[in-house]
C-alpha cells in the first residue's frame, strides 16, 4: 500500500468527523432564534423583574440584530429571526391596551394570530419559514438525507416542485391551526366568562398545536418519501 494511500485512508474519517452533523446545524437557527429570544424575554421578565414591555424590547434586539446581519452578511432575509421579531414587536404594541382581563385574552390570541399570518405569508412568497423547523425532523441527522433535502430545497433536484408544493401545504395547515386558535380565543374572550377562558385558552392553544402536528402528516410523509427517494437516487452520490 503506498503513502498516498494510507494519507487518503486516514484522512477521510478526520474530514468525516469535522462535518457539521446535519441534526444540529439544522436545530442551530431554531435554538438562536426562538429559544434564545423567549429565554431572554422570560429571564428579564419572571427573573430580573423587568416589565413586560422592556422584557419585549431588550429581547426584540437579539433578533432585530439576527434579521440585520442576516441582510448585510447574507444578502437574504432570516425568516425566523424576523418572524421572532414581528411577534415580539406585537407584543409591544399590545402592552398598552388595558389591564381588563378580557383584553388580556385576547391580547394572547393576537400574538398567536400574527405568528399564523407571518407563516401564511411566508409560504405565499415562497419561503415557506416552517421549513427549516422540518428540517432536522425529516432528515434525522442522516448527511445523505440532508444533502437530498438541501438539494430540493434549492430547486437541484427534479422533484423539487413537488417539493415546494408539499412545504407550502404544512405551511398552510400550521398557519390556518394558529389562525383558528387566535379567532377562537378572541371570539370567546368577548362572549363567555373570563373564568372559563382562563383554562379554554389554553385548550385552544393545544388542540392548535395537536392539529397542526396531526394534520401537517398530510404534507410530511410525502416530504419524507421525497426526501428519502433523492438521497437513494444515483445522482445523489
Amino acid at each position: 500500500m503506498s503513502s498516498q494511500t494510507v494519507t487518503a485512508a486516514t484522512a477521510a474519517p478526520a474530514q468525516d468527523a469535522e462535518a457539521p452533523n446535519p441534526l444540529a446545524a439544522g436545530l442551530r437557527p431554531l435554538a438562536l432564534d426562538v429559544v434564545v429570544p423567549l429565554a431572554g424575554y422570560y429571564l428579564l421578565h419572571s427573573a430580573c423583574g423587568l416589565s413586560e414591555f422592556a422584557a419585549l424590547a431588550w429581547s426584540s434586539a437579539f433578533s432585530a440584530g439576527r434579521t440585520v446581519l442576516g441582510l448585510l452578511r447574507e444578502r437574504r432575509l432570516n425568516l425566523w429571526a424576523s418572524l421572532m421579531l414581528v411577534v415580539n414587536l406585537a407584543g409591544l404594541a399590545l402592552t398598552f391596551v388595558t389591564g381588563d382581563a378580557r383584553m388580556m385574552i385576547a391580547k394572547d390570541g393576537l400574538l398567536s394570530g400574527s405568528v399564523a399570518l407571518a407563516i401564511l405569508a411566508s409560504a405565499l412568497i415562497g419561503r415557506p419559514v416552517m421549513t427549516p423547523m422540518l428540517m432536522p425532523f425529516v432528515t434525522k441527522g442522516n448527511r445523505d438525507r440532508a444533502a437530498a433535502w438541501q438539494r430540493l430545497v434549492e430547486g437541484r433536484a427534479a422533484a423539487s416542485r413537488a417539493f415546494r408544493r408539499h412545504e407550502r401545504v404544512f405551511a398552510g395547515i400550521w398557519g390556518t391551526a394558529l389562525l383558528t386558535e387566535c379567532a377562537a380565543r378572541v371570539v370567546g374572550a368577548f362572549t363567555l366568562p373570563v373564568s372559563t377562558m382562563a383554562w379554554l385558552s389554553t385548550v385552544f392553544l393545544i388542540a392548535a398545536i395537536v392539529g397542526g402536528s396531526l394534520l401537517g402528516q398530510i404534507a410530511v410523509e410525502p416530504i419524507e418519501k421525497l426526501v428519502e427517494a433523492e438521497a437513494e437516487a444515483p445522482t445523489a452520490a
